[in-house]
């Protein structure tokens, strides 16, 4: 719970230093005396936007400090556990500290320790929870309306339950997207392939096929050229009947063989021109059998241009060179073969999230009976209520709705808040019929039934109760202190008749000091609340008579 806070330099505010109590504490004052500026300070402290106009005239700085005492299962203790910044000397109290700038500028902290906003508003909420003039304009939200019924049936166990099943069904439906998205992908891969390797085996390119067409093409193309070079070469080596190098390589080595007779220096001579001639005879028979060989056939060689044109498109179309195409082709038979059929695992996959909508529609089943059993409780009590709050002939309904096709994380219902306000009308939902009054009473019976299964502890209520009075204004202050007995209580308010069942009474002055306007707060005693009280049935004169209905109300409320 809240048990001090402290302000500086806010607004109208000089210094305000608040210690508060358990139980319900009331703020009352004049109208403009400055009685919500706490709740804005506090607001500001737990994280809200800052504005420079917030700060007090003349002053650069303003700071707001709140002190919160925690139970040992709060979850506030635990957040601050998990985020480390607990007060290690007194772990079950915290600090929110907000300082703020006349240049619209701020720093929050946790503990003495600087913080995002963002954390302050966090943690905040697991601290207060603040209910002004138009909060209850929440409860026209379905998002809101399905959450009070939840809290009303302590569905958090079964929330918890279904946000994993839910969770589980969307990985469960993308793992089947994404498998499907493969297999698509898997089989136009693999038609791909098949049409390419089909294309290739057509082709049959054998290894090194590429190169040997290459020199054929080359041999076909020039084969008349070849032809001519070839037998001039023969003329040359041995063909020419009267020079040859043949014949003049015979008639050198004759000469050799008589000289070296004549002397032996030439023997060596004569075997070189003997190894030279056989050479040449080799050369001759070589080019003999080449030149025999020669093909000058146009039919062929449009065949192997055919091919070798075939091969060039085939390369350009795999971006590669026409070299690499046969271990291409090769390579492409491979990862044919891999692409293995994997369409039994997607009877798998579909199984799997059979298995988690079952378990999604289960959940939200068991949710369903939850609202619905909890829906006609909080109808009864909140009606009950009502009634009480001058709403005679109201009648409360929470309708509940479900539609399996809209499953969502918070399961497959539909909440309605209907109301009938009138004997003889038709309920309506409260978006449609109800007032600000009769909402601001709705939401003050909610609050109440509600109670003891939220995880906040501090409750403010700022000026919740108007447009209410008389017995209606005694029967909120009568909810207001037994909502007290299940969680802290402020209220800003201006009725006599709710101010009085206070455990705890402040008073909101505003003066004037060296022209400048001071608005000041302070507890009031026994007899300081009996004038307050006095002041709030009167106005401005306090009688006798208003001091005794003063004291009266003091009584009837303790």
């Amino acid at each position: 719970m809240l048990t001090h806070l402290n302000i500086n330099n806010f607004a109208i505010v000089n210094q305000l230093d608040l210690a508060l109590q358990a139980g319900m504490s009331v703020i009352t004052g004049e109208t403009g005396a400055g009685k919500s500026i706490a709740m804005d300070a506090l607001g500001l402290c737990l994280g809200e936007r800052v504005e420079s106009s917030m700060i007090r005239h003349g002053q650069e700085r303003g700071e707001i400090r709140a002190t919160f005492q925690l139970s040992n299962n709060s979850p506030a203790l635990t957040w601050l556990q998990q985020h480390e910044l607990e007060d290690m000397d007194t772990p079950k109290c915290c600090t929110l500290r907000r300082v703020i700038r006349n240049d619209g500028r701020s720093k929050a902290f946790i503990n003495n320790c600087p913080v995002p906003a963002a954390q302050l508003r966090e943690l905040g909420a697991l601290l207060i929870q603040i209910n002004g003039q138009h909060s209850s304009q929440r409860l026209l939200k379905s998002e809101e309306q399905l959450l009070l019924l939840d809290q009303f049936c302590h569905n958090q166990a079964s929330l918890q339950q279904m946000a994993q099943a839910y969770q589980h069904w969307k990985q469960a439906k993308q793992q089947l997207k994404q498998f499907q998205q493969q297999l698509a992908e898997n089989e136009a891969k693999k038609q791909l392939l098949q049409y390419q390797v089909e294309e290739l085996n057509e082709f049959n390119l054998q290894p090194d096929e590429y190169l040997q067409l290459e020199q054929q093409q080359r041999c076909l193309a020039n084969a008349e050229q070849i032809t001519q070079l070839s037998q001039s070469i023969g003329m040359l080596l041995s063909d020419n009947e009267t020079v040859n190098i043949e014949a003049m390589l015979n008639k050198a080595e004759r000469y050799c063989e008589e000289l070296s007779q004549l002397n032996g220096q030439y023997h060596n001579l004569a075997s070189l021109l003997q190894e030279a001639l056989i050479q040449v005879q080799e050369a001759s028979s070589e080019l003999q059998t080449l030149t025999s060989e020669i093909e000058q056939d146009p039919y062929l060689l449009a065949e192997v241009e055919q091919r070798l044109g075939t091969a060039l498109q085939l390369a350009k179309k795999h971006h590669i060179s026409p070299e690499q195409l046969h271990r291409h082709h090769a390579e492409l038979k491979q990862q044919l073969a891999n692409l293995t059929d994997i369409s039994a695992e997607e009877q798998q996959l579909q199984q799997q999230l059979e298995s988690a909508v079952s378990e999604l529609t289960q959940i939200s089943q068991t949710l369903h009976q939850s609202r619905l059993q909890g829906a006609q409780k909080l109808s009864e009590q909140i009606t009950a209520l009502i009634k009480q709050l001058a709403m005679e002939n109201a009648e409360f309904e929470v309708v509940v709705k479900h539609n399996p096709d809209s499953i969502s994380v918070l399961g497959a219902d539909e909440i309605v808040f209907m109301l009938r306000s009138n004997l003889g009308q038709l309920s309506q939902p409260l978006a449609k019929i109800a007032s600000g009054g009769e909402l601001s009473r709705i939401a003050l019976a909610i609050q109440v039934l509600t109670a003891d299964k939220l995880a906040t502890p501090t409750l403010v209520f700022d000026e919740v109760d108007v447009g209410i009075s008389g017995a209606t204004a005694t029967v909120v202050g009568k909810l207001m202190r037994q909502l007290a007995q299940k969680c802290q209580i402020l209220c800003v308010t201006h009725l006599p008749q709710v101010a009085a069942y206070g455990h705890q009474h402040f008073s909101v002055q505003k003066s004037t000091q060296d022209g400048t306007t001071i608005t000041e707060m302070a507890a009031l005693d026994n007899k300081e609340r009996v004038y307050a009280l006095s002041r709030l049935l009167s106005g401005s004169e306090v009688t006798t008579t208003t001091l005794a209905n003063a004291k009266e109300l003091l009584k009837l409320a303790s």
